[in-house]
């Protein structure tokens, strides 16, 4: 069991291949892409080129790419066509960013925008 504890700790302290700093997302401490923020909504962008946005209307934030809504966050869910899809805390396990940014960075990468 000390073992299986031990590896516990190493996987949760790993467990986000991505990380925030500033306005960058960063693996294995070099950036992958840039966060952009308007207000309160988000632009990925990925070598100067725009990957998505993270458009904020009433509470609801939608992820749009090329001007056509992917999926939606609220409430800390991420719903596809109206349907749960995943959770925002479940997306800040692969991106260790804000929750919005992670969510966004989550359905992008689903979305093979990444």
């Amino acid at each position: 069991t000390a073992l299986a504890l031990s590896l516990g700790v190493t996987m949760s302290a790993s467990a986000s291949e991505y990380r925030c700093s500033g306005d960058r997302v960063e693996k294995s401490g070099s950036t992958k892409y840039t966060v952009r923020s308007s207000g309160s909504n988000y632009t990925i962008e990925k070598s100067g080129s725009t990957v998505g946005h993270a458009v904020q209307r009433g509470s609801k934030y939608y992820v749009e790419v090329s001007g056509r809504t992917v999926a939606t966050i609220e409430n800390g869910k991420i719903e596809k066509s109206g349907s749960s899809w995943s959770t925002v805390s479940e997306a800040q396990r692969t991106y260790d960013c804000p929750d919005i940014v992670a969510a966004t960075l989550w359905v992008l990468e689903k979305a093979g925008k990444l």
